[in-house]
């Protein structure tokens, strides 16, 4: 069930892109991310949810999880599912 409930989630909620017009951007805020130990295409990763303005990245990466900032929070889907619930 929870499976369900997160594909539906990103099948609904997915809609946001970055361009390849922002690859300068992108690599520039990767390798910053990267100083913290998490890897390039995880720092890609969240370059570009920073970058396409997310509130919320999603990750069962264990060592992703430990990735703090102030720009997108970074979450287990099992906790956002909770979370999501608990505000309706």
């Amino acid at each position: 069930m929870k499976r369900e409930d997160i594909q539906s989630f990103i099948n609904t909620h997915t809609k946001v892109y970055v361009s390849e017009g922002m690859d300068i951007e992108v690599r520039k805020m990767a390798a910053k991310i990267m100083k913290s130990g998490v890897k390039l295409m995880d720092a890609c990763h969240i370059a570009c949810a920073i970058l396409a303005r997310c509130q919320i990245f999603i990750s069962t990466d264990k060592r992703l999880l430990k990735y703090q900032t102030d720009e997108i929070r970074i979450m287990n889907p099992a906790i956002f599912i909770i979370e999501q619930e608990g505000e309706k």
